[in-house]
């Protein structure tokens, strides 16, 4: 697949940045075994609510994860993405959607495979306890098929 795809691939996160509207931080090193593709992560807000950009190259996603005792709200601010709860089908994220997780829930989020992808991600805790179980990766035959 050239064209479109390899030149998006071939931007790098320098020329994503100076489009964005939110930094894109520092190479998220301390989730790179839970994600596939690189990503970076810059904290916007650590009282009250955990509030952060994450910024997908072409292609990342994250592993499915449960969050506990607190909801996870994405709100798409930089190109085009996807999220999925399980059991559900994958649906897009663009800029300026909003999407609520529930905790306990799992799902997966990242970029499309053609677009370089932000989103801000917001931790509200809504219970006792609280964290992430990271699990398995993405099906890739099944990420390759969405369009």
């Amino acid at each position: 697949m050239a064209g479109k795809t390899d030149s998006v691939r071939a931007e790098n996160i320098d020329d994503y940045a100076k489009k964005s509207m939110f930094p894109v931080g520092e190479p998220n090193s301390g989730f790179a075994q839970y994600f596939s593709g690189d990503t970076w992560l810059a904290p916007l807000n650590s009282e009250d609510a955990f509030i952060a950009n994450v910024t997908f190259e072409p292609g990342a996603v994250n592993n499915w994860h449960v969050h506990h005792g607190e909801a996870q709200i994405l709100i798409g601010v930089g190109g085009r993405g996807w999220v999925q709860f399980e059991g559900e089908a994958a649906r897009p994220i663009n800029e300026g959607d909003v999407v609520r997780i529930p905790p306990e829930v799992k799902h997966w989020h990242g970029a499309a495979k053609d677009s370089w992808f932000s989103h801000l991600s917001m931790s509200v805790r809504s219970g006792e306890g609280n964290g992430t179980d990271w699990l398995e990766p993405v099906d890739r035959g099944g990420y390759d098929a969405l369009e």
